[in-house]
């Protein structure tokens, strides 16, 4: 059985994992030279309701990339505006140690090649064409090819191609291969009819920044930085795609988290003004290159679905991370595609699919950020277990706990404890 997975950001790695343990032949691909996409500048995990998703990732036994971030990160139980017992991992160190990972379980990595069409019988997907007219033919396919890009995306909705981490100019354009299986994709709005939100955050070279402030980012992982009252730009939170920072302190502070770099959380800042903040009088962006004027656009491109994660109207394709849904981050996107790894190992197979219960967090999320997608309001709203809308919605019905031994007790007598850790082939 041949699983392929298409786009190799934190969902697609945490399918190809599932997919492979449960025994399938796997074959990811991602059109850039790096995996991780993403996950390359974020850097953030366990903060909030994320720590409760990892716990119940683990105790399903999909929980070795969770594992890997926490043996990599630089700082731990550390808080910020907003946010409690946040992780950060080292964004310059996890790529490689996940990509080795991913060979030594035996998945199949082919990077620099991007797909750009499908092959399809009715219903089914028979395969996948690369963007040299090579077929590459498979089994059931899950596609992981993110929300952000092409680049025209950028240049429409947003200020402007920011050169980001996908690098779109450099590796070509990202392409929604449901909707070339005929499926219409959905879209997320900032505001009424405005599509498309900034990413939340930039990052600075942290060797251009005062000894002091690397003294202080590199002892606490994090440093708050008053914002000069005349530069207080409260409107600027409404494009945020990351609506759990979208508080009032990350508009009148520079937030600054220790990420191996200097992750500034917003969406952009001119260097000028930037610059006039004591300490950051040299600052440099390093991702996005255009951090000053703009950032990366998301959330145009997402697949309609059901909760076991198979794309409505295509038998055979499944979907995770935000091409899933108006999901923000890499917690959300490991447990999104561990969810469609495995599901497209059990439909292969003609097993029923695994829905998991709303009596989970990630469970709950999957099924209640679907449902919010059917309305105009619920397409306006991001979803994640760090904040927002649905981290309160996981207090109020008792969800969120950091206690490790009632999280695993909760999956136990579900019977899901290690279901995804098991050979089904």
């Amino acid at each position: 059985m041949k699983v392929i997975i298409i786009g190799a950001g934190w969902s697609g790695c945490a399918a190809a994992i599932t997919a492979k343990k449960a025994g399938a032949e796997v074959v990811l691909f991602e059109k850039t030279d790096m995996i991780l996409g993403l996950g390359n500048v974020g850097g953030i995990m366990r903060n909030n309701g994320r720590f409760t998703a990892a716990e119940e990732l683990i105790a399903m036994g999909a929980g070795d990339l969770i594992n890997i971030t926490d043996e990599n990160s630089r700082h731990s139980n550390i808080e910020f505006p907003g946010h409690k017992h946040a992780w950060l991992y080292d964004v310059n160190k996890i790529e490689p140690v996940v990509k080795k990972y991913l060979e030594k379980i035996g998945i199949e990595l082919r990077l620099t090649e991007r797909v750009s069409d499908i092959e399809k019988d009715g219903s089914k997907i028979l395969g996948i064409y690369l963007s040299d007219g090579t077929l590459i033919k498979g089994d059931v396919f899950v596609e992981t090819t993110g929300s952000t890009g092409p680049m025209g995306n950028c240049l429409r909705y947003g200020n402007g191609c920011s050169m980001c981490i996908l690098r779109c100019p450099a590796f070509g354009p990202r392409v929604s291969l449901s909707a070339r299986a005929g499926v219409e994709d959905l879209q997320g709005e900032r505001e009424d009819d405005v599509y498309g939100a900034f990413s939340g955050s930039c990052k600075l070279a942290k060797e251009s920044l005062s000894d002091e402030l690397v003294k202080e980012l590199n002892e606490n992982g994090v440093a708050i930085l008053k914002v000069p009252p005349e530069d207080i730009n409260i409107d600027k939170l409404k494009s945020k795609v990351c609506q759990q920072y979208a508080l009032k302190e990350f508009a009148e502070n520079v937030i600054l988290l220790d990420t191996g770099n200097a992750k500034l959380m917003t969406t952009y800042y001119p260097l000028e003004k930037l610059r006039k903040i004591h300490g950051l009088e040299n600052a440099r962006y390093v991702d996005p290159y255009a951090g000053g004027k703009g950032n990366s656009i998301r959330y145009l491109s997402v697949s309609p679905r059901t909760d076991d994660m198979k794309v409505k109207g295509i038998d055979n394709l499944f979907v995770g991370g935000e091409k899933s849904g108006l999901f923000v981050g890499h917690t959300e996107a490991i447990c999104t595609g561990s969810l469609a790894g495995y599901n497209a190992v059990r439909y292969a197979l003609g097993m029923p699919m695994l829905i998991l219960p709303r009596s989970t967090a990630i469970g709950d999320i999957i099924s209640y950020a679907n449902y919010k997608l059917t309305t105009k309001e619920g397409r306006r709203n991001r979803y994640t277990f760090a904040g927002a809308e649905y981290f309160k919605r996981m207090i109020d019905s008792g969800l969120y706990t950091i206690d490790k031994e009632e999280i695993k007790l909760r999956i136990s007598k579900l019977n899901l404890n290690n279901i995804m850790n098991e050979a089904l082939i």
